[in-house]
């Protein structure tokens, strides 16, 4: 149990003290797809609900800044800069996220929970037109962290 950052010497869960750490510039990017059929595809920006495709981007958004009050143990951090895109392709839409902050801590959750909330909105604002979607693969592709504040690069 060591290892594990959240987890104290008694076993309990514990929100990790990052007080000592220095201020560092961090990034992470996150994607996750949803595979459909080819004709829901074609129709995301024209569903019964509506765009799914712009709702999904600010569902995505609106999540990251949440990350703190969704997952339990996660420091709240002021995102500097967040960006949502969405890639349809003939079957699939392909979501990326990307989470930028300064502070003593990284962004990956930021950057998986925004991925994962823009796809289940496409599923929500699409399950009445297909049945068969499948949200798949959300994973982390990068994470980066800079110098500490006040250093050069």
């Amino acid at each position: 149990m060591r290892d594990l950052s959240h987890v104290d010497e008694t076993g309990s869960v514990r929100m990790v003290d990052v007080g000592h750490k220095p201020l560092s510039r961090r990034r992470a990017v996150a994607r996750a797809t949803v595979q459909m059929a080819p004709e829901t595809a074609a129709r995301l920006h024209r569903l019964p609900k509506g765009d799914a495709l712009v709702t999904a981007q600010l569902a995505g958004i609106m999540a990251a800044k949440r990350t703190a009050d969704l997952i339990p143990l996660c420091h709240p951090l002021p995102l500097s800069a967040l960006d949502v895109s969405l890639e349809v392709g003939h079957d699939a839409v392909e979501i990326t996220a990307s989470a930028e902050t300064t502070a003593q801590t990284g962004v990956e959750m930021e950057a998986l929970v925004a991925a994962s909330l823009a796809a289940l909105t496409i599923y929500d604002m699409a399950k009445a037109v297909d049945k068969g979607m499948v949200v798949s693969e959300v994973r982390l592709v990068e994470k980066t962290k800079g110098p500490r504040l006040g250093e050069s690069g």
